[in-house]
């Protein structure tokens, strides 16, 4: 692997706690809940009536031309948003740059659903002439990328990765490989989803994996805790502007961490449930651990993926174990900010590393929400219900995918 360092230089979030970093990071610190009773459509059909919904947003200031904003789908327009502050953020001035070497991987593990379910019934009712020639491009899962690149006059390596719950990470650490490789100066990665929507939500609750707490939402999303009974559906998204270390030093920019390792595998084992040994995961931490060149015992904090599902939250435990042995239950913290953004899908890994990075640079570990009585079989310290004060130079953040798709980002103090 190539020497060339990777920095984090910008941050942009659009999550259910806020539509900004700070905001976002205020409410994990203080271990509040952004579920609630779904608005953006009629609940009461279906067997969910919860999420976490993101508030308040416009997206119209984030485009050059506003009115660009309305030929996007809600994913995209969120994937703009959170592009657009880590650019700010990481003060990158791309008119004094070869464009040629910043690139985008943002990516979504659905896409424009709500675009496909809006078109697909005016097909039906209105007739084919009727259905909106930006249809196709509104719903791929590969446009935000390209319309991030459009916003800001990106024209290095520009592309997406779509694997499921996993995508955000896959986009982060495959940026960072192509830093690392050469390929590029800077990237902003990360991912977006919305899909709080019929099929969506429909999809998932016949699969049995939704939480039915209805009469308390924001106690519905609960990892590890005994008494889980499912995921709660998020959405927004999480970008990182990333960045090989001199380049961003000889800017004079900001570094809020470096990003030293990445991790992949594949669980081969079944297309939604974890294999229960939780070897895959395992062994993508090991890995990220290997390029990093850190032992188990140097990470202080693990943003799990733990997402409040029965099998999913023990699976990890159990991975979490395996790489990191002893360390796993003596100095090792983990905690599950899911318990308070839902599951944000392909935006998740996006969130979560921000979350790890802020861990880094403000000293705080978010809590786990929710737990009553934790699950004997997820004996880990998950950091219940109240944040903690604690000194972390290592993080490491675990993402996974439906299909069995594992992937694992590593930051450390600078």
């Amino acid at each position: 692997m190539s020497e060339r360092r990777v920095v984090i230089t910008g941050i942009g979030c659009v999550s259910p706690l806020g539509n900004d970093l700070q905001s976002t990071w205020d409410g994990l610190k203080a271990g509040r809940s952004g579920i609630a009773r779904i608005t953006q459509l009629d609940p009461e059909p279906y067997e969910c009536k919860i999420a976490g919904e993101v508030k308040d947003f416009l997206p119209d200031p984030y485009f050059r031309v506003p009115k660009d904003s309305r030929r996007s789908d809600r994913y995209v327009q969120f994937a703009v948003a959170a592009a657009k502050m880590a650019m700010t953020d990481s003060g990158l001035d791309v008119s004094t740059l070869d464009s040629r070497r910043v690139g985008v991987m943002v990516g979504s593990g659905i896409g424009g659903l709500g675009t496909l379910e809006r078109e697909h019934e005016v097909c039906l009712t209105k007739g084919p002439k009727r259905v909106s020639p930006f249809t196709i491009p509104m719903m791929i899962s590969n446009i935000a990328s390209g319309i991030i690149s459009m916003e800001h006059g990106l024209h290095g390596p520009n592309m997406v990765i779509v694997t499921a719950c996993a995508t955000s990470n896959h986009n982060i650490g495959e940026a960072w490989r192509m830093i690392k490789f050469g390929d590029a100066d800077a990237f902003l990665a990360g991912g977006a989803e919305s899909t709080i929507l019929p099929m969506g939500l429909a999809g998932f609750a016949n699969m049995k994996a939704l939480s039915t707490r209805n009469d308390a939402p924001e106690k519905a999303s609960r990892p590890f805790d005994k008494h889980r009974d499912g995921f709660v559906m998020g959405e927004g998204a999480g970008v990182v502007m990333i960045e090989e270390l001199e380049h961003a030093k000889a800017r004079g920019a900001r570094i809020y961490a470096e990003l030293v390792g990445y991790g992949v595998s594949a669980d081969a084992y079944h297309l939604s449930a974890p294999s229960p040994d939780g070897s895959g995961p395992a062994y993508a931490i090991g890995m990220a651990l290997k390029h990093a060149r850190l032992n188990p015992e140097d990470v202080q904090y693990l943003n799990a993926h733990a997402t409040s599902t029965g099998l999913g939250d023990i699976a990890e435990t159990k991975a979490i174990k395996l790489a990191f042995g002893e360390h796993a239950k003596n100095g090792l913290m983990v905690s599950s900010t899911k318990s308070m953004t839902g599951h944000m899908l392909g935006a998740a890994g996006g969130i979560e590393l921000i979350a790890s990075v802020m861990a880094i640079v403000d000293g705080v570990v978010p809590p786990t929400i929710n737990i009553e009585e934790q699950d004997p079989e997820c004996d880990l310290d998950v950091v219940p219900n109240v944040a903690r004060e604690a000194k972390v130079e290592v993080a490491l953040s675990n993402s996974f995918g439906f299909g069995g798709h594992n992937a694992s980002l590593l930051v450390k103090r600078m």
